[in-house]
C-alpha cells in the first residue's frame, strides 16, 4: 500500500490480497497444507527458490495478511507472527541469539518474561542482567564482551515505567546490541519504537491489536535481514510456535478499529487515574498521562497518549487490595489485559507471583498494587464500581 495513506486507513486497506471471489473482508484460510502443481514446483517452494505457500505452519495467505498489516503500522520491514506474546519473545531470542550470549534486559517486566530469561534461557547457557527499566546509565553498565540483546517493555508492566527508547538504542548501537522493545501497551497507535531507534519490536496481539479478548497472538518485528535471514524465521518454521489462520483473521479485524479504541482507551484511562489520585484509601497511582508520573515529561515525548493501563497501590496491603477486587460487580477479575471490557488484577499474586519477592521488591510491585486495564465503559460506572472496595 502506498506510503502517504494514513494510518487508520492502512489498518483497514493493507493485507488486502482479493481471491477469485473478489470478496471485501479479508479471506479466511483454513488449510493445513497447499496443492503444487508439480513435483518440480514443489520442490522449487521447498528450496525458495519459488516464492509462494507451503504448509500453513509457516505460510499462510491470512497470517500474511496480518503480517503486513501489523509491519505496515510499525513501519518495519517485515513482521513474523507467533502462536502468542510469550512465543514472540522466545522466536526472538532463539533465534538471534546463540548459547554463550548475554542479555540485558529492564526488571520491570511481565512476569512470564522474567521467567523465561531467568529458568529457561538459563538452561542453553543464556544469561540475563536486569536493570532499572530508567536508568540509561546501569544498561552501559551492565554490558559484557558476550552482550547482544537489550530488552524492554516501555510503558512497563504493571507500573507504567517509562524507557528512554532512542538514549537506549545509542548506547546499544555503540556496542553492536540491538535492541527490542515490547510495544505490547502502547501498540503502534500511540508508539513507534522503530522511528525511536530500536531494532526489533515484540507484541502481543492477544492484547490491544486484537481488541476484544477473543484469541491470542504475537509478533516480532523488524529488519528483513534480521528476522528473515538472521534466523527468527528460520525458528518460527522449524519449532512451530506460529499464529493460526482463524486468529490472524480476528486480529487483523480487530486491528481496524485499533486507532479509536486506543484513543478511547488512553481517554477513560486518564480520567480513572485522575479520580483515583483524589481516593484516600489511594497512596499513588501509576499513569504516563499524569504530570506526577516520575517519567511523565518522556512519556509525552515518545508517546501519542498514555494509555489504557493504571496501576495504583491502595491502604492496607494485600487484604485491602483484595477487598477492592473482590467488591467489584462490572470490572471482570482476569490478569488479561487490553480487552474492551476493563479488567483488574493484584501482580503479586497473579501475573508476578511465579518471580521471587526479591524480585517483585526490585520491581516495586507491592502488596497493595492493584492494575486495571481500563476498557471502554462509562467512566461513571467504572468509578462506581471501584468506589465499593475503597
Amino acid at each position: 500500500m502506498s506510503e502517504h495513506f494514513q494510518p487508520e486507513t492502512i489498518a483497514l486497506h493493507t493485507g488486502i490480497h482479493r481471491s477469485q471471489f473478489n470478496e471485501h473482508s479479508e479471506a479466511l484460510y483454513l488449510t493445513s497444507s497447499f496443492v503444487f502443481d508439480s513435483a518440480a514446483q514443489a520442490a522449487a517452494r521447498f528450496s525458495g527458490s519459488e516464492p509462494g505457500n507451503i504448509y500453513s505452519r509457516f505460510t499462510n495467505p491470512t497470517v500474511t495478511a496480518f503480517e503486513e498489516r501489523l509491519a505496515a503500522l510499525e513501519g518495519a520491514e517485515v513482521c513474523v507472527a507467533t502462536s502468542s506474546g510469550m512465543s514472540a519473545i522466545l522466536a526472538c531470542v532463539m533465534g538471534l541469539l546463540s548459547a554463550g550470549d548475554h542479555i540485558v534486559a529492564s526488571r520491570s517486566l511481565f512476569g512470564s518474561t522474567v521467567n523465561l530469561f531467568n529458568n529457561i534461557l538459563k538452561k542453553f547457557n543464556i544469561d540475563t542482567t536486569f536493570v532499572s527499566a530508567t536508568d540509561v546509565a546501569s544498561w552501559q553498565m551492565a554490558i559484557q564482551p558476550n552482550t547482544k540483546l537489550f530488552f524492554l517493555e516501555t510503558p512497563s508492566n504493571p507500573l507504567t515505567e517509562i524507557s528512554d527508547i532512542a538514549a537506549l538504542s545509542a548506547v546499544a548501537h555503540q556496542a553492536g546490541i540491538w535492541l527490542a522493545v515490547d510495544n505490547c501497551f502502547c501498540t503502534p497507535a500511540l508508539q513507534k519504537p522503530l522511528e525511536l531507534g530500536a531494532d526489533i519490536v515484540i507484541h502481543s496481539a492477544t492484547k490491544y491489536l486484537e481488541g476484544q479478548g477473543r484469541v491470542l497472538g504475537g509478533a516480532v518485528l523488524g529488519k528483513r535481514d534480521l528476522l528473515m535471514d538472521g534466523g527468527v524465521f528460520g525458528f518460527l518454521r522449524t519449532a512451530g510456535p506460529t499464529l493460526s489462520a482463524f486468529n490472524a483473521w480476528v486480529i487483523m479485524k480487530g486491528i481496524e478499529t485499533l486507532k479509536v479504541r486506543m484513543e478511547a482507551h488512553s481517554a477513560h484511562a486518564l480520567e480513572i487515574a485522575r479520580w483515583l489520585e483524589s481516593q484516600p484509601n489511594v497512596t499513588r497511582v501509576f499513569y504516563p498521562g499524569l504530570s506526577s508520573h516520575s517519567q511523565y515529561e518522556l512519556a509525552k515525548k515518545q508517546q501519542k497518549s498514555g494509555g489504557g493501563i493504571v496501576a495504583f497501590e491502595v491502604k492496607g496491603g494485600k487484604e485491602a487490595a483484595w477487598r477492592v477486587i473482590d467488591s467489584t460487580k462490572l470490572i471482570s477479575i482476569t490478569a488479561n489485559l487490553g480487552d474492551a471490557k476493563s479488567t483488574l488484577t493484584h501482580p503479586a499474586t497473579t501475573t508476578h507471583a511465579r518471580i521471587t519477592q526479591e524480585a517483585r521488591d526490585a520491581a516495586g510491585i507491592s502488596d497493595g498494587l492493584l492494575r486495571i486495564a481500563v476498557g471502554l465503559e462509562a467512566v461513571q460506572d467504572l468509578q462506581n464500581d471501584l468506589a465499593r472496595g475503597l
